[in-house]
């Protein structure tokens, strides 16, 4: 009998031994998964920080173009500002893109109301459509620079002789941009 329950002791644990051995490769074979799972989590880790660096660079230059756009938008507006006369810029479609303080206190619109507005819809005491033919042939290239002086009326009421020059915004190798009045 003892001798019996000993031989089914020793089968028991050679079948725990068995199943030991099984758990044994198991976690043999989750440890390489894991590890591989690591390597692969590594490789991503350093290309992320590859790419976080390269943005990071990015935005250093983003941001140094930022500033320099800031820049080049405050010497713009300080040389409008320092304009004696009345100074609209439209493109080509005739939207306006840059009015001075001087053409703000002229017309009574203020820059804000302007920006991006078709030029012959403004509300201003300049009569406007006289200027498309002057316009057509400076967006043209057909000339450099037009004079006309058309009788308006300022924003306090006043009748007054306007002087308008237009010269075409050229730049960039692009042709004609625009037009500077």
């Amino acid at each position: 009998t003892a001798y019996e329950e000993l031989q089914s002791t020793n089968e028991e644990l050679e079948t725990t031994n068995e199943e030991l051995q099984s758990t044994v490769e198991e976690l043999e074979t989750t440890n390489e998964e894991l590890q591989s799972t690591n390597e692969e989590l590594e490789t991503m880790n350093e290309e992320l920080q590859s790419t976080n660096e390269e943005l990071q660079t990015m935005n250093d230059e983003l941001r140094q173009r930022g500033e320099d756009l800031n820049l080049s938008n405050a010497f713009l507006e300080s040389v409008l500002s320092s304009l004696q006369g009345g100074v609209a810029v439209v493109d080509q479609e005739l939207r306006v893109l840059a009015w001075n303080q001087q053409a703000a206190e002229l017309w009574g619109l203020r820059e804000e109301e302007v920006d991006g507005k078709h030029l012959l819809n403004l509300d201003i005491g300049l009569p406007l459509e006289r200027l498309r033919p002057l316009l057509r042939s400076c967006l043209g290239g057909e000339t450099e620079s037009q004079v006309v002086t058309l009788d308006a009326v300022n924003r306090r009421g006043k009748t007054i002789r306007c002087e308008v020059t237009c010269t075409p915004l050229v730049g960039g190798g692009d042709g004609v941009r625009g037009a500077i009045l």
